[in-house]
């Protein structure tokens, strides 16, 4: 059975509990669904999170990773799930889950989307900190956590 890549760039929220629950019910012949859920944080400093996007480049980017991830583990499906847009503390930025046979694969799975999306995403991400906006660059920690993998 071909596993099943489920890729979205989500222009409005998204309700990570029922992306989840459908995407397990979709699996139930895995022995493990390992997931990651990014939320803006509420720490009372940012104000408001903008992610932008070049739609030519970040759904087909986003489908490059997926296909690359299947191929490297022995999953039987990926979801991720991706917002753009304007988002307030604590609402739901990405999901990433990963169903397999066995733990190991799902957990790897998922932990490599992860890295590659913080470290070479199609998106320029800005904070509103103070009523002003600051344009947020990966950090040095993204990208020694992606190159783990090579």
């Amino acid at each position: 059975m071909e596993a099943r890549l489920e890729i979205r760039l989500a222009l409005a929220p998204f309700d990570p509990a029922t992306e989840l629950a459908a995407f397990t019910a979709a699996h139930p012949q895995a022995g493990g669904v390992v997931s990651f859920l990014g939320q803006v944080r509420a720490d009372g400093v940012v104000e408001a999170l903008e992610l932008q996007h070049f739609a030519p480049l970040t759904l087909p980017g986003m489908e490059a990773l997926g296909r690359a991830v299947l191929a490297s583990w022995a999953l039987d499906g990926l979801l991720i799930v991706h917002r753009a847009g304007t988002m307030a503390p604590g609402e739901p930025i990405v999901l990433v889950a990963a169903a397999a046979r066995h733990r190991r694969d799902a957990f790897a799975a998922a932990d490599f989307a992860m890295d590659h999306l913080k470290s070479e995403s199609w998106f320029w991400k800005r904070e509103k900190r103070a009523g002003q906006w600051h344009w947020i660059e990966p950090r040095e920690q993204d990208y020694a956590d992606k190159a783990r993998w090579s």
